[in-house]
């Protein structure tokens, strides 16, 4: 997998019927592609990360749209790039 075009996606907060739909339909309105996807629920606590191929996409602009999803569901969605995400978790 080529890490230029690749992003981590993290989603965090309380549980709620159809976060993954709405992540995954803002990441397909932006032309971004889901390659791997983890989601865990601990309690009712909710914790997703995904790699997301974002070579189509305008990535302000999906960024833009994913802090707005989080806001409007009560959660933390952050995406980064692969590489800066790499080089901050590197130990």
């Amino acid at each position: 997998m080529e890490k230029k075009n690749t992003a981590v996606v993290t989603v965090v907060g309380r549980d709620t019927i159809g976060i993954i739909a709405r992540v995954s339909a803002a990441l397909s309105h932006h032309e971004a592609n889901i390659l791997d996807i983890s989601q865990t629920v601990l309690t009712d606590m909710f914790n997703m990360i995904m790699i997301v191929d974002i070579s189509l996409s305008r990535f302000v602009d999906l960024a833009a749209e994913l802090e707005a999803l989080g806001s409007e569901l009560g959660l933390q969605i952050r995406i980064q790039r692969s590489e800066i995400f790499d080089a901050m978790h590197k130990i």
